[in-house]
């Protein structure tokens, strides 16, 4: 792998900082290819690790925007550097390009198919950088674009963390959008909170009756669940709905999946906060004891919980009710069910940032045609320039500020 060097701004004088009506104009042009984009994305599916196709496709098109970019980053990942103008903050945007794997598709599936966004992700990703390019004299400071490989199998962060990607660039924050299922046009905020981790255990009995006693064990271990994983759309209705009450329902919980095969039992959960496994662990390991000869294996650690922190996710609220509209930004009070995991935790857990859901579910349509991993999952493409409009701005405001000064961009 070999790094690009940063591109230079385009010649000619600042023009003073970009505005969010350009911002929009820039955006509209760009409407129709960017709809073709996902469309091609969206056709050629490539699971996790495998997205030769599309790191070209997105490296083609940050080329022809005039940014450096480096290709084979921690994979297939695809970093793109625009320098601005005028100095002023490094800052990130992450995009991930996997599809799903057909064992993680509700129901399965006969093969990776673009049923969690991700093609939208990248498409707006390319929309925000696009829209950069073209202001880049009135753009301060530097934007970073992360397109990431692997997120489905929680690698692909890892790996470009691995490789540089942050330290290269001197990366100061990085932010990401993910479809959510909300009406189009809205997002959603996660100050405070975002996407549980996850963590496992494996429970080995012993004897002629350790099958019995494994479906058994199975049983009282998935007692400890105090939420339950949806099983008809209603269920995910309700869940979305308890997601934006301050203090509900899933304020705290365990969602936890047992399952006795043999004389093994198999346990996969998710806690919020992320303190609370240290308690299902020790509560797996209680329930465990009184079975003669039983043994109980965890990894080393659980997958970290992707956290928002409210510092940050404040001034994102106030700049997208400017950009969208005050009735369009939602705030999530819980993290998002149906409680999968994310691995841009793993670049919050380095540097500041947010993550924030765009609404992509049209007028009149189910829910589980904008929930992501249902087979059904079909995004109201409208949603892409939403996401460009307000990252596009967004990022523009987070780099205006002074080198390594945070706070003077927004006044936070």
């Amino acid at each position: 792998m070999v790094w690009a060097g940063t591109g230079r701004a385009v010649a000619g004088g600042w023009r003073g900082p970009v505005r969010q009506a350009a911002v929009a104009a820039e955006a509209a042009r760009l409407d129709r290819l960017l709809i073709r984009l996902r469309r091609d994305i969206h056709q050629h599916p490539e699971g996790p690790g495998e997205e030769r196709r599309t790191a070209a496709l997105v490296a083609r098109e940050l080329r022809a925007a005039g940014l450096a970019v480096t290709t084979g980053v921690g994979g297939h990942g695809v970093v793109g550097v625009l320098e601005g103008a005028r100095p002023g903050r490094t800052v990130a945007y992450r995009a991930d390009m996997d599809a799903v794997p057909p064992t993680d598709i509700v129901g399965g599936g006969p093969a990776p198919a673009h049923h969690c966004g991700h093609d939208i992700h990248t498409t707006v990703g390319v929309g925000v950088a696009r829209v950069l390019a073209r202001l880049r004299r009135q753009l301060r400071g530097k934007a970073v674009f992360v397109f990431q490989p692997a997120e489905e199998t929680l690698s692909g962060a890892r790996a470009m963390i691995d490789a540089g990607v942050l330290e290269r660039e001197r990366v100061e924050e990085i932010h990401a959008l993910h479809c959510g299922p909300f009406p189009v046009g809205r997002l959603a905020v996660t100050g405070g909170y975002g996407m549980p981790g996850q963590d496992k255990a494996e429970v080995t009995l012993s004897g002629p009756g350790a099958p019995e006693a494994a479906r058994r064990l199975a049983a009282e271990i998935g007692a400890l669940a105090t939420v339950a994983l949806p099983q008809a759309p209603a269920d995910l209705e309700r869940l979305i709905a308890e997601s934006q009450i301050p203090g509900g329902p899933l304020a705290r919980f365990v969602a936890l999946r047992a399952t006795a095969q043999d004389a093994t039992v198999r346990v996969s959960f998710r806690c919020w906060p992320q303190e609370r496994y240290v308690e299902v662990r020790a509560d797996i390991r209680r329930l465990t004891m009184p079975y003669a000869g039983a043994g109980v294996r965890f990894p080393a650690e659980p997958f970290p919980a992707l956290i928002c922190a409210e510092r940050d996710a404040r001034p994102l609220a106030r700049h997208l009710r400017r950009t969208v509209g005050r009735d369009k930004v939602i705030g999530l009070h819980a993290a998002f069910p149906p409680f999968s995991g994310e691995d841009f935790a793993l670049f919050l857990n380095r540097i500041p940032g947010t993550y924030t859901f765009l609404g992509v579910r049209g007028a009149g349509a189910p829910i589980t045609r904008s929930y992501p991993h249902y087979p059904d999952f079909s995004p109201d493409e409208r949603a892409i320039g939403v996401g460009v409009r307000a990252m596009a701005g967004w990022i523009a405001e987070r780099t205006s500020g002074r080198p390594g000064r945070a706070s003077e961009t927004t006044g936070t």
